[in-house]
């Protein structure tokens, strides 16, 4: 990719909830951010102005609806809305965390699936595609009626890993739950290791119980794998299990540090040795610690946005 991009019909906006990720996508692109104003009145409403002209342009809005989850969507809702009176070409989403993800089927009675009404809300509110990265259920792209580019993070937690050096007879790959099965088994492909998993029940949400550990982790340095840690909850008891049964060391990473709660408390004072996250949720001070290492997904997301807009092929980049 060229240091500047020549095209003026890419535009690329940011909303608040990941300002330094947009910057850096558009500083891999080469394309200054699009001028846009987020304010609110005083009762709480979202205020957006767009500040240049986007007529006849292919936009890329970036914003994780992330905490406030309902804030940051509703922003979103409200730019697409603009953009499309504005008389944007193309309104396309870049959501590097898809919120409400979690809620995507009926799990009890009477439960509603979020994660389709989220879909809907961007459809009719007037987006013409979205690219997310890592969706807490692959299943969820079934519930848009527009193209979605399912991008993952797993590689680029994969190379920084490899960089430690560390020999594959001595490593285990571990999914902290049967979910994950799936990106625990791409992780160990690449790094030629075997995978464990954490056979655990959830009695109510963001409580975990271990129940037991399928696979040979004695001796071993385990990496742990997960999509999002909210509470921490599971990772850490997780952790503690895999030590317990003889592991050597336990690492743990995910693409989406939600981080809520006793989050870091506990991994703090847990026996993961390094928590290694993705910036697709920004992290504020308040949640940073000395175990948690940050990698970045601009130069995907960049990437990606760029394929988009030249109407080239996106697939390469699911691997």
């Amino acid at each position: 990719m060229a240091n500047h991009y020549p095209n003026d019909k890419l535009k690329i906006f940011s909303l608040n909830s990941n300002q330094t990720l947009a910057e850096q996508v558009a500083d891999v692109i080469g394309r200054p951010l699009g001028k846009c104003s987020v304010k609110q009145f005083s009762d709480g409403e979202v205020q957006i102005n767009i500040e240049e002209s986007i007529r006849g342009c292919d936009v890329f809005v970036i914003q994780s609806t992330s905490y406030p989850v309902n804030e940051n969507l509703m922003e979103l809702l409200i730019m697409i809305d603009a953009l499309k009176r504005a008389s944007a070409r193309t309104i396309n989403v870049v959501m590097p965390y898809y919120g409400y993800a979690r809620q995507d089927r009926k799990a009890r009675s009477r439960e509603p699936i979020t994660a389709k009404l989220v879909a809907n809300l961007l459809e009719t509110a007037g987006a013409h595609r979205v690219i997310a990265i890592d969706l807490h259920a692959p299943q969820i792209q079934g519930f848009f009626d527009i193209p979605i580019d399912h991008l993952v993070a797993e590689p680029i937690l994969t190379e920084y890993f490899k960089g430690k050096g560390i020999n594959s007879d001595e490593l285990v790959i571990v999914s902290p739950d049967h979910g994950g099965v799936t990106r625990a088994r791409k992780m160990a492909d690449r790094m030629k290791a075997p995978i464990a998993i954490i056979d655990k029940r959830r009695p109510r949400p963001n409580v975990a119980e271990v129940m037991n550990i399928v696979g040979n982790v004695e001796g071993k340095t385990a990496i742990l794998i997960d999509d999002i840690i909210d509470t921490a909850g599971t990772i850490t008891i997780a952790a503690s299990a895999l030590i317990e049964s003889g592991a050597k060391e336990v690492y743990a990473c995910c693409t989406h540090p939600v981080l809520s709660g006793p989050a870091i408390e506990r991994i703090d004072n847990s026996q993961i040795k390094e928590l290694v996250i993705t910036n697709s949720i920004e992290l504020p001070e308040t949640k940073q610690s000395p175990k948690i290492k940050q990698l970045s997904i601009a130069s995907l997301l960049a990437e990606a946005i760029v394929r988009v807009f030249e109407e080239k092929s996106v697939s390469t980049l699911f691997d």
